[in-house]
């Protein structure tokens, strides 16, 4: 199968809001195995829409489109695809039920535009909306098939994940087989070197699929099986992993759904340590990111947000003289940040984090430049990064960095093997 994503809003081609839909459904469809060669953004205008459209069924036979199912006049997508495929638009009952039990629950007067979300296509598969109004959709001709789907991204992505994409996977799927995707996770490695070293098996494959996926910092691989059993499927997909981690593995840090941070608190957890942060550049952003991870109260103590120079003497007893000789900017620096957060809060681990997010320089450290200071129960180790992006992508890294770097020195303290 080839697929094209259109998204529909005068938003996104203006710059109000990011499309951040399609990123999402091109991984999702991605681990099915249906390629991704176009992504369209039109605006609330039926005549581009349907231009779009006949562009997108010459070269895709799955459409997919997110947004325009709204209540509102300028939300005509369900109304320019039932003209393209000559379907007429009929109510989804159930769609119309839950929304007036959403405006009941609410004690407020449900008006008559609001009945239009309830409207599909005479025909089409209903994907119920658990987390909005406007159901999603999906009606096959014989040429193709054509996905509707609300804009609003905590509407879609639930939609999707758990509706649509199993309605795909059935359609995929000849003589009862199955999909089955798993992701390894690496960090330390550029995306063109893992691909390098494994361009060998990029090159032979067939079943199962791998497919090379960068993010900030780090690189992921999914692998996709495809066989008539889930235990055959898992079988491949195993076999497939053992080969990549004989190439890479020293790499990889993780599966599916874990991040770098998830994998460090986890690690902290399992050892029973705790730590604590003194952020300059990151500014509390390595302590907001471990807190995503439920359970992580139990290591992480607390911080300090040591942005300026004052706050690094006052609240961690840093020494003016080391400041001013080597520059807040320095390992020396990092490392006495680490040590002063790990005596103020009494924890196994202190981390400093300290450098030039960009895109001014600091003093003659150049943009990019980090250094990470960490304290493990008085083992005092540095690190300096040079990064070359964005400066809020600079944070970002900062963190997994951070997080790469803990693991790292808790293995080489004999905490893991």
């Amino acid at each position: 199968m080839n697929a094209e994503i259109i998204a529909v809003g005068s938003e996104l081609l203006l710059g109000q809001i990011t499309n951040t839909n399609a990123q999402f459904l091109s991984q999702h469809l991605s681990e099915l195995g249906i390629n991704v060669y176009y992504h369209t953004v039109v605006g609330d205008n039926p005549q581009r829409l349907e231009e779009a459209v006949a562009i997108a069924q010459k070269r895709a036979n799955v459409i997919i489109f997110s947004g325009g199912l709204g209540p509102t006049k300028d939300d005509l997508t369900k109304e320019t695809i039932a003209r393209v495929v000559g379907r007429k638009l009929v109510t989804d009952e159930m769609a119309m039920q839950s929304i007036e039990q959403f405006f009941a629950s609410r004690n407020r007067v449900m008006t008559e535009n609001n009945k239009k979300q309830a409207l599909v296509l005479e025909g089409s598969h209903v994907f119920p909306n658990k987390n909005g109004m406007a159901p999603g959709m999906a009606l096959e001709t014989e040429t193709h098939t054509y996905m509707l789907f609300p804009g609003p991204p905590h509407e879609l992505e639930p939609m999707f994940q758990f509706e649509a994409k199993p309605y795909l996977a059935a359609k995929l799927c000849d003589d009862e087989s199955i999909i089955l995707s798993h992701v390894m996770h690496f960090f330390g490695i550029g995306e063109a070197e893992l691909e390098l070293r494994i361009q060998h098996i990029l090159d032979a494959q067939t079943n199962p699929t791998v497919a090379p996926l960068a993010s900030a910092g780090e690189v992921k691989l999914r692998i996709t099986a495809k066989a008539k059993t889930i235990a055959e499927a898992t079988q491949l997909n195993e076999d497939m992993t053992k080969q990549l981690q004989a190439i890479v593995g020293q790499y990889q840090y993780g599966v599916n759904d874990d991040t770098i941070v998830s994998k460090t608190v986890e690690m902290l957890q399992r050892h029973e340590l705790t730590i604590a942060a003194a952020e300059s550049l990151t500014a509390g952003l390595f302590q907001a990111e471990l807190a995503e991870i439920n359970g992580v109260s139990a290591v992480l103590a607390g911080g300090v947000v040591a942005y300026n120079e004052d706050v690094k003497v006052q609240q961690l007893g840093i020494d003016r003289a080391l400041i001013e000789q080597h520059s807040v900017v320095s390992a020396e620096v990092a490392a006495a940040m680490a040590i002063g957060v790990r005596d103020k809060f009494q924890t196994n681990i202190g981390i400093g984090l300290t450098g030039a997010a960009g895109p001014n320089s600091h003093g003659d450290q150049p943009p990019g430049t980090v250094f990470i200071g960490i304290d493990v129960q008085g083992d005092v180790k540095t690190y300096k990064l040079n990064l070359s992006g964005m400066r809020n992508t600079n944070r970002i890294r900062t963190v997994k960095y951070a997080c790469h770097y803990i693991m790292q020195q808790l293995v080489a303290n004999g905490y893991e093997k």
